[in-house]
């Protein structure tokens, strides 16, 4: 496999990202640092304080930092729906941040790693097919690590446009969960300080909520998990692609990026 300058140049980056990445999960208190940031949008910002929150989950998702945190911290502050809008505009511009990085400086390194996800060669192959459904799909069911999905996704052959209404409509679920849980914890919260007080019925409310929550969200991931299995599998037996060691991703961003480019991919040999 022969590399250009400019194409080394692009690893260069984003190894060095990479590194930088991993620094500060080792040496930084991320998750102390992400409490001080919500307190600071909750006393300093006022009606800014959605907006600073929206934009603090671009560096997180490209750092491939877990944002949850700044989800429950959503609904914590705000409640719904303000909570849930904030949280889901913030996600899904962060994943889309990351997907044009994946697609741009990013993409050589990306495809070095596929071999490290065997379940990707059937998920780019699908994609080919049904890009929006796909993508939608996987972000109802954990198949593949969720902060590396948007990197894995850049380079199959899905739109930027069909990959961010999926992302968007498909983190939903889990993003509505999350800010519930926060809004309920601020209630408890306040009964906790005396700022408040819950009657029976509130009481009630919240546990049977929380109980449906639970249980929709599992429902939803096994349906989603069957459809996509089943997605999965229509896909890999058209064509006779099921018998093939090629994978479909897309080419050098000088080029269209919806063309595919057939790269072999040989598990077998560690040294590729």
């Amino acid at each position: 496999m022969s590399f250009s300058w400019p194409s080394v140049f692009r690893v260069t980056l984003f190894i060095l990202l990479i590194a930088a990445v991993v620094v500060a999960c080792f040496t930084l208190p991320i998750e102390k640092i992400m409490k001080a940031f919500l307190i600071w949008v909750d006393r300093d910002l006022g009606p800014w304080g959605p907006l600073v929150l929206g934009v603090a989950y671009i560096p997180l998702t490209v750092l491939a930092v877990p944002a949850s945190v700044l989800t429950l911290g959503g609904g914590y502050l705000f409640g719904l729906p303000v909570g849930f809008v904030a949280d889901s505009i913030g996600a899904t511009v962060g994943a889309g941040a990351a997907f044009l990085l994946g697609r741009t400086i990013g993409r050589s390194y990306v495809v070095s790693k596929l071999k490290d996800y065997p379940q990707f060669r059937s998920v780019a192959i699908a994609i080919q097919k049904s890009g929006f459904k796909i993508v939608f799909l996987l972000r109802l069911v954990p198949l593949l690590p969720f902060n590396m999905l948007n990197y894995l996704l850049s380079v199959t052959p899905v739109s930027f446009g069909e990959y961010m209404l999926a992302s968007w409509l498909g983190m939903m679920p889990i993003t509505l969960a999350l800010v519930y849980v926060g809004t309920t914890l601020k209630d408890l919260s306040d009964v906790t300080h005396g700022w408040g007080e819950f009657s029976t019925t509130r009481w009630a409310f919240i546990i049977s909520s929380l109980v449906v929550s639970v249980v929709l969200m599992v429902y939803v991931t096994k349906v989603s998990k069957s459809a996509l299995d089943k997605a999965l599998a229509e896909s890999e037996d058209t064509d006779g692609i099921t018998s093939s060691s090629t994978l479909p991703i897309v080419a050098e961003s000088s080029v269209h990026l919806n063309q595919p480019l057939i790269v072999k991919i040989d598990s077998t040999e560690d040294n590729n």
